[in-house]
């Protein structure tokens, strides 16, 4: 994180959510893709797009090396997202369950997204109360 010599007027936390906020205001692909190019720099948005772009390998349980062959992203950002996806906030898990289902028609709530993961288990996952493990992503 960078330092700062002032504290900010708005706390962090604020700053954060206003963030959040804005994204979730986004009404289509569109929009969403040019408040990204606005927000982010080229090669943000290319790490953005290289690790959201193996999560759907690694919850297939596609192997590291041919998730890098198949993508071009390198084994080291393919293992810090499959490491995200089994310890991290659930951010991951329930993205993948929300864009699948928005794919697909729908036929009830807790479709099932990929197996063993739905958008109720990806909700719990997102909530820190319930801790849950996605399937452990193997090398």
């Amino acid at each position: 994180m960078k330092r700062r010599s002032l504290e900010p007027l708005q706390p962090r936390a604020q700053a954060e959510e206003g963030l959040c906020r804005a994204l979730l205001a986004m009404r289509d692909v569109g929009e969403m893709r040019a408040f990204l190019r606005d927000l982010c720099t080229p090669a943000e948005v290319e790490a953005l797009v290289d690790r959201w772009s193996v999560v759907p390998h690694l919850l297939a349980g596609t192997p590291y090396r041919e998730i890098h062959d198949l993508t071009a992203v390198s084994i080291t950002t393919v293992g810090r997202v499959a490491r995200y996806l089994n310890q991290g906030n659930g951010g991951y898990l329930a993205a993948a369950a929300r864009a699948q289902q928005s794919r697909k028609p729908r036929r009830a709530a807790d479709a099932s997204i990929e197996p063993g993961l739905s958008c109720r288990a990806a909700d719990a996952k997102a909530k820190p109360d319930k801790p849950r493990r996605a399937a452990q992503v193997r090398a």
